[in-house]
Order: C-alpha cells, then structure tokens, then sequence
C-alpha cells in the first residue's frame, strides 16, 4: 500500500474515531504534513500513549515554525502545554506556554488562539486560589469562543465559569451553566478531547454537590461516548469511577466494587496517582459499608500512599472500629482546614455522624445547621436528602423526637425518590428509633425490620448488625410481644387462619408477621423458626 493510501486509511480512522488504528497508520508515514501531525498527536494521546502524541506535537510545531505560520505554531504549543501538564510535567509545560506567548506578542489582540492560551492562565490563577482572577478568565474564554465561533473555547470557557460559581457557593447558576456546555458535547460540535474534558467536569460537579439526577443522566451519556470509541483510554478511568458511585447509589455494591477496581487500574496505567487514589478511597467506602473493615482500611491506606485523603470515610471506619477520639480529632483538623461550601457540603454528613458518636452534641448541632443551609442554597435532591437524615439524626442523639421524625420522614422520602436502597434504609432506621421513643413499638418494629432486610439484602453487614441489635432490645430473639404470641400458636400446630382466629387478626396480618419473624430469627420456613424457638426457650 502507498503513502496517499496509508494516508487515506488513517484519516478515515480518524474520522470514525477509530483512534488506534489511526495511530498505527499514521505512524507509519515519516512526511507528515502539519495537519496530519495534529492528527497523529491526537490519536497517540486518545490511545494512550502520551510519548507518541508529545514527538507529534513537537514535529508540528516546528514544522509551522519552519513554513512561517506562528498562530498555527501557537496551537500546537497550547496542547504540548496541556499534555505534559495533566502528565505532571508543570516546569516543561509551562515553557512550551511561555514559547507560546513569546509567539503572539507580534501578532494581532485580537486572534482565537489567545483564548487557548488563556485556559492555561485559568488554571494558573486557580492553582494561586485567586479565584476572581481565575473566575475573570474563564469569562473571557467564552467570549473569545463566541466571537470567533469555536465550540470548544465556548465549552471550556462555561466549564470554567461554572465550576467556579459553584465554588462559590452559587451553585444553581454554576449547574446551568455547566448544562450549557454540554449542549455542545451532545450536539457533537467539540473535538474529541475538549468533550471527554468537559463531559468528566459535568459529571465531577454534580457529584460534588450530590444532583445524582444529573450524574445519573450525563454518565450514561459519557459510557455511550467512550462504548464508540473501544481503544480510547482517557477518560474511561473516570467514566468508571463515576458508574461505580451511580451503582453504590442503587445498592449495587459488588458492582460498584469491579468499576472503581477498573479505574484504579486505568489511573495506574496512565500514571494518574491522585486519581488512582480517590478510587482506592470509594473502594473502601463500599467496603466499610459491607463489613469488611480490614479490606477497607488497606484501601484507605493505599489512597493515602497515592496522595490521596480518603476522608471522611477512614474515620468512620474508626467509629465502626471503636477509635472514636481519633476520628473526632480527624474530623476537627479536616473542618478547620476545608473552606468553600462544595467542598464543605461533601465533609459535613460524615462529620455529623461522628460527632453524635463521640457525644460532641453542639457541633454535632452547628454541622447540622450548616449542611441544611448549604442544601438549601444548592437546591440539589441528594443534599437535601443527606440534610434531612443528619437533622434527624442529631434530633434523635438531642432526645427531641418531635423534630427527629418529620426530618426522618423526609431523608426516606427524597432517597427513595433517588432509588437509592441503602439510604432509604438508614432514613427507615431513624423513623423506627423515633416511633419507639413516642412508644410504638409496633410501627417502630415495622419500620427497623424493613430496614433490615434491605441490609441483608444488599449485603450492608455493618448497619444490618445495628438494627439487628435495636430488634433484640426489648423481647427475646427480637420479637415483639405479637410475634411471640403468633410463633408460639404456629408451633402449636395451628394454620395461619387459625391463628388469625385466636388473635383477631386478618391472615395477612399474620402472614406479614410470619415474614417479620423468619428476618428476625434469620430463619427460611415456619418449620425452623419452630425449632429455632425451642432451641432458645422462647415458647
């Protein structure tokens, strides 16, 4: 095959985003023009392979520089920039940006390639946390993009201004405008690169501020994306990650469990260490929640040999472990330390629960306060859910069953409105603690074994060994005062509507108390709860 029909084969690769083809046949051709060498850089860094895509870069930009094109030149610096930062490269990065703007001085104000160059400013501002500064340039991004028309320059620019509204606590105005940029995405107007960039900050932003409707929609979007592409590797390591905390969500633990595995690995590939790391920390988050504390806390421990602080989920890993000092002392430093209220908002839940556990009841009551003022502020479901739960559960630790239980009520309400099982359950939880402290042990028993087969059924061993335990508090085996009465008919000999019959009851009624007895007892059939009771004198 010749040089025009190589050429030929890679650029429709390129076309179809077949990405490692386009690589394997670009590389094939040493006469590259720029164009193609843009091409081939591209490919390279979609593939994976960063040293590719940076010879690719440098190649074009010398070949513009060669043929006395400098704007054209400019472009290619930009990305030589990009790449080698997002590699850890900042000193080299930072001199291909300054060759860049050495280029542009005797060029004309007004020319989109300074708006490229300005992304580079937006993150320099950001890493200095001048965040007006930073918020100034994301602004003008944007208006550069309009005005000359470039769909990525407008996206990146919205993505930049969004995120930083949000930062600032204006988070309704940072989502729409975030919404905004992925109009473009989902329109297919941006090149590939810009749009896994602003698809994985959408994503990233909402699960930031807990909208699991958004993060739910746009991962589903960004799967799609990156199923069209089977050799892309960018990217994927957080569109896992993301999928992983969508399926936590839904209770789908052990599946959650495979995706953040499958983006630790993807980061650790790609050199990605803080990354890896934030994997490693959700890792051991599902892992707390099932029980296996030892597994988690070698996860929390490989996060944080990555860089990363698996907080606040290695603190309650040490309430579940009986360290509480420690992680009231962790949780102390990390509040002092954690100024913004996205960022606040994501500690608060996990700090509230800590408090009540080490009887800190007046923080535990301003930490509550505040994460309600920021949920109402950002409007966001989940946050208002999480809210809900933590005013409920400081409520309950405060003896004030009257504000526990509408509190209660509304975290089971919005969770379930999320479809998310495991939460639904811990909100449930509180609803019976408040319905037993006013005295009705009926419905409060009603409300813990509900909560306590959800536990078993996804597999959340900790918090289903806790209701287990509230379940045992007042009667032998767990049961209430009913249930016994029931089991000791059943054992007796007599069918349900017998038993019906005795008790004056409906045969559903005994039939859902059967079902509460066989979860209680954790007992298959009316045979083995028979026998479960003799073995332990309940009749």
């Amino acid at each position: 095959m010749g040089i025009v029909d190589d050429l030929e084969q890679a650029r429709k690769a390129f076309e179809r985003r077949d990405w490692a083809a386009a690589y394997d046949r670009l590389s094939t051709v040493d006469d590259l023009g720029p164009d193609d060498l843009m091409a081939l850089a591209t490919a390279a860094y979609l593939a994976g392979d960063d040293d590719a895509c940076i010879r690719a870069l440098q190649r074009g930009y010398q070949a513009e520089v060669n043929g006395g094109d400098t704007l054209r030149a400019v472009r290619f610096a930009y990305w030589l920039g990009l790449v080698l930062s997002v590699r850890g490269e900042a000193a080299v990065a930072g001199g291909w940006v300054g060759r860049a703007q050495r280029l542009l001085a005797d060029q004309p104000a007004d020319v989109v390639e300074r708006g490229y160059l300005l992304i580079h400013e937006f993150f320099r501002h950001l890493d200095q946390q001048d965040f007006q500064g930073a918020l100034r340039v994301g602004t003008e991004i944007t208006d550069l993009g309009r005005r000359f028309a470039d769909p990525d320059l407008v996206a990146q620019g919205l993505v930049c201004q969004g995120r930083l509204l949000m930062y600032s606590g204006r988070v309704p105005e940072g989502l729409a405008l975030l919404d905004e940029a992925m109009v473009g995405v989902a329109a297919g107007e941006l090149s590939p690169i810009f749009a896994g960039n602003v698809y994985c900050a959408m994503i990233e932003a909402c699960q930031e501020v807990l909208d699991f409707g958004r993060a739910s929609a746009w991962t589903s979007a960004l799967t799609r994306w990156c199923d069209t592409q089977p050799d892309l590797v960018p990217f994927t390591g957080q569109c896992a990650v993301h999928r992983g905390q969508i399926l936590r969500l839904r209770g789908a633990f052990g599946e959650a469990l495979e995706e953040f595995e499958l983006a630790r690995r993807r980061y650790a590939a790609s050199n990605s260490q803080g990354a890896a790391g934030f994997a490693l920390s959700e890792c051991g988050d599902v892992l707390r929640i099932r029980g296996d504390f030892a597994l988690a806390e070698t996860c929390y421990e490989q996060a944080s040999g990555f860089g990363y602080e698996p907080q606040p989920g290695l603190a309650l890993l040490w309430i579940s472990r009986g360290r509480t000092p420690a992680a009231v002392a962790a949780i102390r430093r990390l509040l002092a330390e954690t100024g913004g209220p996205v960022q606040r908002s994501r500690l608060l839940p996990g700090a509230i629960e800590i408090f009540v556990a080490g009887d800190c009841r007046d923080e535990a009551e301003a930490a509550a306060g505040e994460l309600t003022k920021i949920a109402e502020d950002f409007g966001c479901t989940g946050l208002r859910a999480m809210a809900a739960y933590c005013g409920g559960l400081v409520a309950l630790a405060a003896g004030d069953t009257d504000r526990a239980l509408p509190q209660a009520r509304l975290a089971t309400q919005l969770w379930n409105g999320l479809q998310a099982p495991y939460e639904v359950a811990r909100a449930r939880v509180l609803v019976g603690r408040a319905f037993r402290d006013l005295g009705d042990e009926d419905s409060a028993t009603s409300e813990l074994t509900a909560a306590l087969q959800t536990f078993t059924e996804l597999g959340a061993a900790t918090c289903r060994d806790e209701v287990a335990k509230l379940l045992h508090r007042n009667a032998p085996g767990g049961l209430t005062q009913r249930e016994l009465e029931v089991l000791r008919l059943v054992a007796a000999g007599n069918s349900n509507t017998e038993v019906a019959r005795h008790l004056v009851l409906s045969d559903k009624t005994v039939a859902r108390h059967l079902s509460n007895i066989f979860t209680k007892l954790a007992v298959p059939s009316r045979t083995a709860a028979v026998a479960y009771a003799r073995e332990h004198d309940l009749l």
